[in-house]
């Protein structure tokens, strides 16, 4: 049996269209884990350790850095403020180039991260929420969540209007194939630069060590504590419905996502940091692709709404 669970997540792994033929989608599935799945997490961790055996380089380290930054601007730029909440428009290129952007952070496809933050929102600190520290406690919302047997599907009838897009759709059932070309890019990168600049002092293995591993690794902790933490630990502007808070340290290492207690009052607006003095980096990404033509129709905070239902 537990070969066949294995040869299961397998599949499911390199074709998610198979998931629910195996899995049970009860609410009481939402606590039950299919550890399979968490081997590839598991792996990635483990790969960071690889930084002694390959050691490090400037190039290594700035790869690093770059590619943090401009899959954690796919995440929450499109991933989030984009297919999500569609708090702006943009062409069907640009939102295919972005999809591919945001996959490489290996947060699976834009349908099942839209599909399950919507849910996210419609549930939010409820019994039903799907990441909640308040309801299952911090870890569960960090991490856990994503390996449960429940949330592993996409939820398509959450996600209609993404539905329709036959990209998206095919993204969304191989959701592994851009992070492994994406793995391999830069390995070769690596060995190119090795080749024909010996100087930087960098190689294939450093650059897939530092540039894949670490850097996607630094993605999900990043990414994975606006569900955990950005419910714990800030301030609270405003009454909502549930417990997010505002958190500048966390609005740095996300490019703005900390702002979660202006996100959950007006979760429409293309701006999480609603005043000047709040750093939202996507938002002003978002902006400088405006002014190319890229987006547009950036929806805004309404004025009445930067004053309602303010807390204490």
């Amino acid at each position: 049996m537990k070969l066949k669970n294995l040869w299961h997540s397998v599949v499911g792994w390199l074709d998610s269209s198979q998931i629910a033929n195996y899995q049970t989608h009860t609410k009481k599935d939402g606590v039950q884990l299919d550890w399979q799945r968490s081997i590839p997490f598991i792996v990635f961790h483990l790969a960071c350790l690889a930084v002694f055996a390959v050691g490090w380089s400037p190039v290594a380290l700035g790869v690093m850095v770059a590619l943090y930054f401009v899959r954690m601007f796919a995440i929450t730029g499109f991933y989030h403020r984009y297919f999500s909440h569609k708090s702006f428009e943009t062409s069907r290129p640009v939102q295919f180039v972005m999809a591919i952007v945001g996959n490489a952070a290996v947060q699976r496809g834009p349908i099942w991260w839209a599909s399950h933050h919507r849910h996210h929102h419609k549930y939010s600190d409820t019994e039903l929420d799907n990441h909640s520290p308040v309801q299952q406690g911090f870890l569960w919302s960090h991490l856990g969540w994503i390996f449960s047997s429940h949330n592993i599907p996409s939820r398509a009838d959450t996600v209609k209007d993404l539905m329709k897009y036959r990209e998206l759709r095919f993204m969304d059932r191989f959701d592994w194939m851009v992070p492994v070309m994406f793995a391999v890019a830069i390995f070769f990168t690596g060995r190119y630069l090795e080749a024909y600049y010996p100087g930087l002092h960098t190689n294939g293995a450093q650059l897939l060590v530092w540039g894949f591993f670490v850097s996607t690794t630094l993605l999900f902790h990043g990414t994975f504590f606006i569900n955990s933490l950005a419910h714990v630990w800030g301030r609270t502007r405003y009454k909502t419905t549930d417990t997010s808070r505002n958190n500048f340290l966390l609005a740095i290492i996300t490019l703005g996502e900390g702002w979660h207690n202006n996100h959950h009052h007006y979760p429409n607006s293309v701006r999480q940091g609603f005043y000047w003095w709040e750093i939202d980096i996507s938002f002003y990404l978002l902006k400088l692709m405006e002014k190319a033509g890229l987006v547009w129709n950036l929806r805004p905070v309404p004025q009445e709404k930067l004053l309602e239902n303010r807390a204490a």
